[in-house]
């Protein structure tokens, strides 16, 4: 009789055991094919190109920080080899977009028009470029220190100024500024330098005043700030109207109270950034692009504080280049919704 129990009490178990089994087996197989199917629709959701990648600017810049996180965004939705390119910033970047050796880039509005143009640091013009969005104004945040005894954009005049890395953005829109108020590098004493660059020398002296044309803030010039009796250029909106008569891309903006531990707004003038493409992309990868872009703004905001001024609702506004189709079929079916 114990004999027959225990023979009853392990076959019990080894019944329940192959149940289990079973079980397992049955959930694995379904796991897999969960897997699987999730799997097979995210690889028909991919983009044309092999490759998207985004040239930005500096390391430290709003560009980079930005278009960092926005190529991570791309790599997780379409599975595609997209990363940021470090570079010198728009004029470079119109020119790696003409020799095709990046997809997309960011850059400011008044390179983009000179490249579209043919002028100044563009021998001929670039056509095989198309506009995505209007992003973000860059701010021309022109700084000195407060002994200096510079506070309007005039008193400039026989400084030494730091007028950003060369062929740069940031140079370009210093040079325009000058020529609007009537000046050239004649008139003043010319230092090229970048973001980091331009704080460390008036931190040190070297030179009297430097334009930091970028979103706010500046990662430099929040550094700079500490320790540093740091005084922001007034620029007369009046003037930046009158200039922009003839480079539309100028608007009259202000820097907000406290944004450098400033009392009271700086009024400067600025220039919208753009978010640009190849032509030759497909329009069904530029739809895809637009609408992740947009669909990852939160995403942006959190990794840099300028995308806050990117909006659907502002995004053609004020394009310097041709919208690409990809980006109008997407903007097309928003307005539809």
């Amino acid at each position: 009789m114990i004999l027959l129990r225990k023979t009853s009490l392990f076959v019990a178990l080894v019944s329940a055991s192959l149940a289990m089994a079973a079980c397992s087996n049955s959930s694995t197989e379904s796991n897999t094919t969960a897997t699987n199917t999730d799997n097979a629709a995210v690889a028909t959701d991919k983009l044309e190109t092999k490759f998207a990648t985004l040239a930005t600017g500096g390391a430290s810049g709003p560009y980079n920080i930005i278009g960092t996180s926005l190529t991570e965004a791309y790599n997780q939705t379409y599975g595609v080899n997209s990363k940021t390119q470090t570079t010198g910033a728009s004029v470079e970047n119109m020119n790696l977009l003409n020799q095709e050796k990046v997809e997309m880039a960011f850059v400011m509005s008044d390179v983009l028009s000179d490249a579209i143009k043919g002028e100044n640091n563009f021998s001929a013009p670039i056509t095989n470029v198309q506009q995505i969005a209007t992003l973000y104004p860059n701010y021309v945040q022109v700084v000195t220190s407060k002994k200096s005894g510079i506070k309007n954009f005039e008193d400039l005049k026989g400084k030494r100024i730091a007028v950003g890395a060369q062929n740069s953005g940031v140079e370009v829109n210093a040079r325009n500024l000058l020529k609007g108020f009537g000046m050239t590098y004649d008139d003043v004493k010319v230092d090229y330098l970048g973001y980091a660059e331009a704080a460390d020398a008036l931190k040190s002296g070297k030179i009297d005043a430097a334009f930091l044309t970028s979103g706010l803030p500046n990662s430099s010039l929040m550094e700079l700030e500490q320790g540093f009796d740091l005084q922001l250029v007034s620029i007369d909106p009046a003037k930046v109207a009158e200039i922009a008569k003839d480079q539309t891309y100028f608007i009259a903006k202000e820097i907000p109270a406290g944004t450098y531990g400033n009392e009271a707004a700086i009024p400067t003038a600025a220039i919208m950034n753009a978010f640009v493409v190849r032509s030759d992309l497909s329009e069904d990868d530029v739809y895809k692009l637009t609408k992740t872009f947009f669909d990852n703004q939160e995403k942006l905001k959190t990794a840099h504080q300028a995308a806050v001024g990117i909006s659907l609702e502002t995004a053609q506004q004020g394009m310097v280049a041709p919208i690409h189709p990809g980006a109008k079929k997407y903007y097309d079916e928003q307005a539809a919704k």
